[in-house]
């Protein structure tokens, strides 16, 4: 089946290793190559900005007792775009991250794939 996403390298920050391997899974499966497993706030930093190549971000809002919003604007002024993973409602985040797609959690496949399509076909962030 073709998504329209193969190809497409997505940096992945998620501090829960089996949530982890579930996206790696589902975004294997649409034809994307999935950029990942930091484990610290630092080296989802240093990801953000030296990966190349990179088509969109999946990110936690909450990772390793912090928030992931300074690896956002890493991303956002490399003009990746960015999807937020979360339990909390657009209304939680800080206003300028709320018009940024989101995930809510849980998700399965056809959720991802729509985030990803809708991300990169009409870019809010960048």
């Amino acid at each position: 089946m073709t998504t329209g996403l193969e190809g497409c390298r997505v940096l992945v920050i998620e501090d829960e290793p089996l949530v982890y391997l579930a996206l790696e899974s589902i975004l294997s499966d649409l034809g994307c190559e999935a950029i990942g497993v930091p484990s610290s706030l630092d080296e989802a930093l240093d990801m953000a900005a030296s990966e190349a190549d990179l088509s969109a971000a999946l990110l936690d809002v909450n990772i390793w007792g912090g928030v992931v919003f300074p690896v956002a604007e890493v991303l956002k002024s490399r003009g990746v775009e960015v999807i937020f993973c979360s339990g909390m409602s657009s209304d939680d985040l800080p206003e300028q991250w709320r018009a940024a797609p989101r995930l809510q959690k849980p998700y399965g496949d056809a959720a991802v794939r729509q985030a990803l399509t809708d991300a990169l076909e009409n870019p809010v962030l960048s």
